[in-house]
Protein backbone atom coordinates (compact mmCIF):
# COMPACT_ATOMS: atom_id res chain seq x y z
CA UNK A 1 0.00 0.00 0.00
CA UNK A 2 1.32 3.33 -1.15
CA UNK A 3 1.06 6.55 -0.35
CA UNK A 4 -0.07 7.45 -3.74
CA UNK A 5 -2.59 4.82 -3.74
CA UNK A 6 -3.61 6.03 -0.31
CA UNK A 7 -3.89 9.05 -1.11
CA UNK A 8 -5.82 8.24 -4.94
CA UNK A 9 -8.23 6.54 -2.32
CA UNK A 10 -9.03 9.26 -0.52
CA UNK A 11 -9.64 11.82 -3.37
CA UNK A 12 -12.04 8.97 -4.62
CA UNK A 13 -13.83 8.37 -1.43
CA UNK A 14 -14.50 12.55 -0.78
CA UNK A 15 -16.04 12.42 -4.24
CA UNK A 16 -18.13 9.33 -3.46
CA UNK A 17 -19.09 11.60 -0.41
CA UNK A 18 -20.84 14.42 -2.61
CA UNK A 19 -23.77 12.17 -3.55
CA UNK A 20 -27.17 12.20 -3.31
CA UNK A 21 -27.09 9.28 -0.76
CA UNK A 22 -23.83 10.26 0.99
CA UNK A 23 -24.88 14.35 1.46
CA UNK A 24 -28.11 15.44 0.05
CA UNK A 25 -30.74 13.23 1.71
CA UNK A 26 -28.20 13.59 5.09
CA UNK A 27 -28.85 17.50 5.05
CA UNK A 28 -32.40 17.15 4.42
CA UNK A 29 -32.85 15.00 7.56
CA UNK A 30 -30.65 17.77 9.27
CA UNK A 31 -32.95 20.42 8.35
CA UNK A 32 -36.08 18.79 9.69
CA UNK A 33 -38.38 20.96 11.47
CA UNK A 34 -37.84 20.60 15.04
CA UNK A 35 -35.72 19.49 17.47
CA UNK A 36 -32.39 17.97 15.26
CA UNK A 37 -31.84 14.13 15.57
CA UNK A 38 -28.34 13.19 15.42
CA UNK A 39 -29.04 9.45 15.91
CA UNK A 40 -31.19 9.22 13.20
CA UNK A 41 -28.85 10.57 10.45
CA UNK A 42 -26.50 8.54 12.38
CA UNK A 43 -28.36 5.52 11.18
CA UNK A 44 -28.63 6.93 8.04
CA UNK A 45 -25.24 6.81 7.44
CA UNK A 46 -23.94 4.09 8.94
CA UNK A 47 -26.59 1.88 6.85
CA UNK A 48 -25.18 3.51 3.66
CA UNK A 49 -21.96 2.67 4.77
CA UNK A 50 -22.52 -0.64 5.74
CA UNK A 51 -24.39 -1.56 2.61
CA UNK A 52 -21.38 0.13 0.08
CA UNK A 53 -18.62 -2.25 2.26
CA UNK A 54 -20.78 -4.90 1.83
CA UNK A 55 -21.00 -4.64 -2.13
CA UNK A 56 -17.35 -3.56 -2.11
CA UNK A 57 -16.47 -6.68 -0.15
CA UNK A 58 -18.44 -9.09 -2.77
CA UNK A 59 -16.60 -7.49 -5.16
CA UNK A 60 -12.82 -7.69 -3.81
CA UNK A 61 -13.63 -11.00 -3.35
CA UNK A 62 -15.12 -12.06 -6.91
CA UNK A 63 -12.50 -10.17 -8.23
CA UNK A 64 -9.67 -12.30 -6.21
CA UNK A 65 -11.31 -15.36 -6.91
CA UNK A 66 -10.93 -14.26 -10.69
CA UNK A 67 -7.42 -13.99 -10.15
CA UNK A 68 -7.37 -17.39 -8.62
CA UNK A 69 -8.53 -18.88 -10.89
CA UNK A 70 -6.91 -17.54 -14.15
CA UNK A 71 -3.84 -19.09 -12.66
CA UNK A 72 -2.55 -15.95 -10.42
CA UNK A 73 -2.20 -14.32 -13.77
CA UNK A 74 -0.99 -10.60 -13.22
CA UNK A 75 -4.23 -8.06 -13.49
CA UNK A 76 -1.98 -5.28 -15.01
CA UNK A 77 -1.47 -8.34 -18.21
CA UNK A 78 -5.12 -8.87 -17.85
CA UNK A 79 -6.46 -5.65 -19.04
CA UNK A 80 -4.27 -5.91 -21.72
CA UNK A 81 -5.86 -8.31 -23.46
CA UNK A 82 -7.84 -7.03 -26.90
CA UNK A 83 -11.14 -8.32 -25.60
CA UNK A 84 -10.59 -6.53 -22.34
CA UNK A 85 -10.01 -3.36 -24.15
CA UNK A 86 -12.45 -3.49 -26.67
CA UNK A 87 -15.36 -4.18 -23.65
CA UNK A 88 -13.39 -0.95 -21.61
CA UNK A 89 -13.69 0.89 -25.41
CA UNK A 90 -17.56 0.06 -25.30
CA UNK A 91 -18.11 0.78 -21.86
CA UNK A 92 -16.09 4.23 -22.15
CA UNK A 93 -18.20 5.13 -25.26
CA UNK A 94 -21.65 4.25 -23.51
CA UNK A 95 -20.59 6.09 -20.55
CA UNK A 96 -19.97 9.21 -22.15
CA UNK A 97 -22.97 9.27 -24.38
CA UNK A 98 -24.94 8.35 -21.28
CA UNK A 99 -23.42 11.33 -19.41
CA UNK A 100 -25.41 13.76 -21.72
CA UNK A 101 -28.59 11.74 -21.49
CA UNK A 102 -28.65 11.97 -17.56
CA UNK A 103 -28.34 15.63 -17.50
CA UNK A 104 -30.82 16.15 -20.58
CA UNK A 105 -33.37 19.37 -20.37
CA UNK A 106 -36.10 16.37 -20.87
CA UNK A 107 -34.87 14.86 -17.65
CA UNK A 108 -34.20 18.26 -15.89
CA UNK A 109 -37.86 19.25 -16.47
CA UNK A 110 -39.21 16.44 -15.13
CA UNK A 111 -37.39 16.49 -12.08
CA UNK A 112 -38.79 19.93 -11.53
CA UNK A 113 -42.58 18.92 -12.26
CA UNK A 114 -42.17 16.60 -9.22
CA UNK A 115 -41.33 18.92 -6.85
CA UNK A 116 -39.92 18.54 -3.14
CA UNK A 117 -42.82 16.23 -2.30
CA UNK A 118 -41.50 13.08 -2.40
CA UNK A 119 -37.80 13.72 -0.30
CA UNK A 120 -40.40 15.86 2.02
CA UNK A 121 -42.57 12.81 2.79
CA UNK A 122 -39.20 10.83 3.09
CA UNK A 123 -37.53 13.19 5.40
CA UNK A 124 -41.27 13.12 7.56
CA UNK A 125 -41.08 9.42 7.82
CA UNK A 126 -37.18 9.11 8.90
CA UNK A 127 -37.13 12.12 11.36
CA UNK A 128 -40.69 11.34 13.17
CA UNK A 129 -40.92 8.97 16.49
CA UNK A 130 -41.30 5.64 16.73
CA UNK A 131 -38.61 3.28 15.13
CA UNK A 132 -36.06 3.57 12.41
CA UNK A 133 -37.20 0.66 9.90
CA UNK A 134 -38.24 3.69 8.06
CA UNK A 135 -35.13 5.22 7.94
CA UNK A 136 -33.02 2.04 7.03
CA UNK A 137 -35.49 1.44 4.43
CA UNK A 138 -34.52 4.89 2.67
CA UNK A 139 -31.00 4.30 2.86
CA UNK A 140 -30.76 1.13 1.78
CA UNK A 141 -33.35 2.32 -1.54
CA UNK A 142 -30.98 5.31 -1.72
CA UNK A 143 -27.84 3.25 -1.82
CA UNK A 144 -29.00 0.56 -4.16
CA UNK A 145 -30.56 3.62 -6.80
CA UNK A 146 -26.94 4.88 -6.80
CA UNK A 147 -24.51 1.79 -6.69
CA UNK A 148 -24.17 1.24 -10.17
CA UNK A 149 -23.46 5.08 -10.61
CA UNK A 150 -20.64 5.17 -7.76
CA UNK A 151 -18.34 5.25 -10.50
CA UNK A 152 -15.08 6.49 -7.98
CA UNK A 153 -16.13 3.61 -5.70
CA UNK A 154 -16.11 0.98 -8.31
CA UNK A 155 -12.56 2.13 -9.50
CA UNK A 156 -11.19 2.04 -6.08
CA UNK A 157 -12.29 -1.29 -5.48
CA UNK A 158 -10.18 -1.98 -8.87
CA UNK A 159 -7.15 -0.34 -7.60
CA UNK A 160 -7.49 -2.36 -4.23
CA UNK A 161 -7.75 -5.19 -6.17
CA UNK A 162 -4.96 -4.83 -8.74
CA UNK A 163 -2.67 -3.46 -5.66
CA UNK A 164 -2.13 -7.48 -4.72
CA UNK A 165 -2.79 -6.62 -0.72
CA UNK A 166 -3.80 -9.50 0.90
CA UNK A 167 -7.05 -10.07 2.78
CA UNK A 168 -7.86 -8.83 5.76
CA UNK A 169 -5.66 -5.62 4.79
CA UNK A 170 -7.69 -5.29 1.41
CA UNK A 171 -10.68 -5.26 3.49
CA UNK A 172 -9.99 -2.72 6.19
CA UNK A 173 -8.67 -0.75 3.58
CA UNK A 174 -12.47 -0.65 1.72
CA UNK A 175 -13.96 -0.63 5.24
CA UNK A 176 -11.57 3.03 5.82
CA UNK A 177 -12.90 3.91 2.13
CA UNK A 178 -16.71 3.87 2.97
CA UNK A 179 -15.88 5.53 6.46
CA UNK A 180 -14.24 8.40 4.54
CA UNK A 181 -17.26 8.59 2.39
CA UNK A 182 -19.04 10.24 5.41
CA UNK A 183 -16.94 12.05 7.04
CA UNK A 184 -18.59 15.25 5.49
CA UNK A 185 -21.81 14.75 6.27
CA UNK A 186 -20.77 13.69 9.88
CA UNK A 187 -19.23 17.14 10.07
CA UNK A 188 -21.87 18.85 8.97
CA UNK A 189 -23.83 16.69 11.20
CA UNK A 190 -21.98 17.90 14.31
CA UNK A 191 -21.83 21.67 13.66
CA UNK A 192 -25.65 21.42 12.98
CA UNK A 193 -25.91 20.17 16.35
CA UNK A 194 -23.48 22.92 18.01
CA UNK A 195 -24.21 25.54 16.12
CA UNK A 196 -28.04 24.72 15.16
CA UNK A 197 -29.47 28.38 14.47
CA UNK A 198 -26.17 30.08 12.92
CA UNK A 199 -25.32 27.71 10.19
CA UNK A 200 -28.91 26.16 9.12
CA UNK A 201 -29.41 28.96 6.44
CA UNK A 202 -25.80 28.37 5.29
CA UNK A 203 -26.56 24.38 4.92
CA UNK A 204 -30.17 25.18 3.86
CA UNK A 205 -28.83 26.86 0.53
CA UNK A 206 -25.71 24.45 0.26
CA UNK A 207 -29.06 21.27 0.13
CA UNK A 208 -30.55 23.54 -2.56
CA UNK A 209 -27.79 23.65 -4.57
CA UNK A 210 -26.56 19.95 -4.52
CA UNK A 211 -29.92 19.39 -5.48
CA UNK A 212 -30.30 21.23 -8.10
CA UNK A 213 -27.38 20.77 -9.43
CA UNK A 214 -27.06 16.72 -8.62
CA UNK A 215 -27.93 15.34 -11.98
CA UNK A 216 -25.05 17.67 -13.58
CA UNK A 217 -22.52 17.03 -11.11
CA UNK A 218 -23.38 13.17 -11.74
CA UNK A 219 -23.45 13.54 -15.74
CA UNK A 220 -19.78 15.46 -15.36
CA UNK A 221 -18.50 12.39 -13.61
CA UNK A 222 -19.85 10.01 -15.97
CA UNK A 223 -18.94 11.84 -18.70
CA UNK A 224 -15.37 12.34 -17.49
CA UNK A 225 -14.92 8.60 -16.29
CA UNK A 226 -16.46 7.68 -19.77
CA UNK A 227 -13.38 9.70 -21.97
CA UNK A 228 -10.58 8.45 -19.79
CA UNK A 229 -11.84 4.79 -20.37
CA UNK A 230 -12.56 5.16 -24.15
CA UNK A 231 -9.29 7.07 -24.12
CA UNK A 232 -7.33 4.48 -22.44
CA UNK A 233 -8.78 1.76 -24.40
CA UNK A 234 -8.17 3.51 -27.77
CA UNK A 235 -4.19 4.14 -26.86
CA UNK A 236 -4.57 0.29 -25.68
CA UNK A 237 -5.90 -1.18 -29.19
CA UNK A 238 -3.57 1.52 -31.25
CA UNK A 239 -6.36 2.88 -32.56
CA UNK A 240 -4.69 6.52 -32.78
CA UNK A 241 -1.47 4.98 -34.28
Amino acid sequence: MTPTLLGTLAVLALIDSTTFGTLVIPLWLMLAPGRVRPARVIVFLGTVAAFYLGVGLLLLAGATGLWSALGGADPARLLELPGVRIAELVLGVALLVGSFWIDSPKRRAAAASKGPGRLNRWREQAMGEGRSGGLVLLALAAALVEVGSMLPYLAGIGLVSASGIDWPASGLVVAGYCAVMIVPALVLLVVRTVAARAVEPVLRRLSDWLSAHAASTTAWIVGIVGFLLARDAALGLGLFG
